[in-house]
C-alpha cells in the first residue's frame, strides 16, 4: 500500500519506482492546477483604470492610482449554479464590437448593472437609473462605489438609454469616464461571462474579499 509502483512493477529498480513516483506526484498536482484553473477559480491582473478605485492598476498608465495591479481570483463556477447579480464584478469575455469602439478585445473585468431585458439610463448627473421589464418606473441604483467626481466627469453618456436584450447583461466600469464597456459596444451574452470576482490576492496591502 505504500508503494503502489513497486506492487505493480515489482522488477524495476528502486531508483527508477523513485523517480515515477516524483514524475507521476508533479503531473497530478500539474493536472489539479489545471482543472481549478477551467473549472473552479481563475486568476486576473487589472490592466486599466476602468475600475479604479475598487480595483487598482499599475502607473503610469494613464488613470491608475497605485504602483503594482491588483491580482484578482474569479470564481468560474458559481453561474452554473446561480443567475449573475447587479453589482457583482465579473470577468467575461467582451463582444467582437468591443475590439472596434475600446481599440482592444478580449477578457474584461466590469461591474454588472443591467439585467436581460432591463433599459438603463445615465441621467445628466451621471446617476444610473433601471427599469425592469414590464414597467413603467424608473428607479435610481445605490452606487456607493462610485465618487462623485468621477461620476461627473462623464460627460459623454449622459441623458443616454440602452436597452439590455433577453439573456445578455450590460457592464459599466467604476471609473465611468475612463471606461469602454456596455454603453459603448453593447451587452454580453451569458455564455460569455468567465466568473465572479470574489478576492484581492495582490498585492500584500490590498488583499481581501471584494
Amino acid at each position: 500500500m505504500r508503494d503502489p509502483l513497486r506492487r505493480l512493477f515489482p522488477g524495476l529498480p528502486h531508483g527508477v519506482r523513485v523517480v515515477l513516483d516524483w514524475l507521476l506526484t508533479i503531473a497530478g498536482a500539474v493536472l489539479i492546477v489545471l482543472a481549478l484553473k477551467a473549472w473552479v477559480v481563475n486568476p486576473y491582473r487589472i490592466p486599466s483604470s476602468s475600475m479604479e478605485p475598487t480595483l487598482h492598476c499599475a502607473r503610469p498608465a494613464g488613470g491608475c492610482e497605485a504602483s503594482f495591479s491588483d491580482r484578482v481570483l474569479a470564481n468560474r463556477f458559481i453561474y452554473h449554479f446561480r443567475d449573475p447579480r447587479r453589482g457583482e464584478i465579473i470577468v467575461f469575455k467582451t463582444p467582437p464590437d468591443a475590439a472596434a469602439r475600446c481599440g482592444e478585445g478580449g477578457t474584461f473585468v466590469k461591474r454588472l448593472i443591467g439585467l436581460p431585458g432591463e433599459k438603463v439610463r445615465e441621467d445628466g448627473h451621471g446617476f444610473i437609473w433601471i427599469q425592469r421589464p414590464h414597467t413603467q418606473r424608473w428607479l435610481r441604483l445605490n452606487e456607493p462605489y462610485i465618487q462623485p467626481s468621477r461620476r461627473l466627469a462623464d460627460t459623454a453618456h449622459f441623458n443616454k438609454t440602452w436597452t439590455v436584450p433577453e439573456g445578455e447583461y450590460f457592464f459599466m466600469g467604476d471609473n465611468r469616464a475612463q471606461s469602454c464597456d456596455s454603453r459603448e459596444w453593447g451587452a454580453v451574452p451569458r455564455a460569455n461571462l468567465i466568473g465572479e470576482v470574489f478576492f484581492v490576492y495582490w498585492p500584500p496591502n490590498r488583499i481581501g474579499f471584494r
